[in-house]
């Protein structure tokens, strides 16, 4: 337990050391949201309707921006290979480094959702429910993430291989996702069936994602 809190600050300290990571996924989530209003008009009604879709969307384009620093920094430091060498389990490794990930790149964008909200013509009480469906699925995108990660970690420029991997898997979480979110602001299907689906998704995601990149770890850096 000791080294996976190690590991967990080193992240936290490496990420907010560095920087950049968590503030350019909120800037270009910021981007998608205000570029969207004039690509669709003034209409209020219409961009109250489309609002949840929409920051949806941009939450989850502007979470692939760093997935591909997420195990490639430690491949070229060097460090990887002592994570993958140490007595500590690789997947309870892969599942601390994921989380410092989450709570640097995921955790603002749900933060950031009900202020960006009022863009799309949504009230507060509609924002936090499109903010409570991203807490519930943005954690589904970065463990997704993490296969891709750690399938494109040796390969050079892997950040498009990673996207085309990711984006696929990703798709039942933004239905369920943008569901959740409608059935919460605009109706008529209740809020529980798509939320509960999300959570399930993201606990399915957790364990799926953390096994399945330490195997490609393990066999790819062989």
């Amino acid at each position: 337990m000791r080294a996976l809190a190690a590991l967990f600050v080193r992240d936290l300290r490496l990420a907010l050391r560095v920087g950049g990571g968590g503030g350019i996924g909120v800037l270009f989530f910021l981007t998608v949201v205000v570029l969207m209003p004039f690509a669709v008009g003034p209409d209020l009604a219409l961009l109250g309707r489309i609002g949840p879709a929409i920051l949806w969307l941009g939450a989850l384009l502007a979470s692939l921006l760093t997935l591909d620093r997420l195990l490639a920094t430690d491949h070229e430091d060097g460090s990887l290979d002592l994570i993958m060498m140490s007595e500590t389990p690789l997947e309870l490794a892969i599942a601390a480094k994921a989380l410092a990930h989450w709570l640097v790149t995921g955790l603002p964008l749900v933060v950031a959702a009900p202020l960006f909200g009022l863009f799309m013509n949504l009230d507060g009480r509609a924002g936090a429910a499109v903010a409570l469906t991203l807490l519930a699925g943005t954690p589904a995108l970065t463990f997704i993430g993490l296969i891709g990660a750690a399938l494109s970690v040796a390969l050079r420029r892997g950040g498009l291989l990673l996207a085309v991997l990711v984006l696929p898997l990703t798709v039942p979480v933004l239905i369920f996702g943008v569901a959740a979110s409608n059935a919460a602001v605009v109706g008529p299907l209740p809020f529980g069936t798509p939320f509960t689906i999300l959570c399930a998704l993201t606990l399915i995601s957790l364990v799926v994602g953390i096994f399945a990149a330490a195997a490609a770890l393990r066999q790819g850096m062989e």
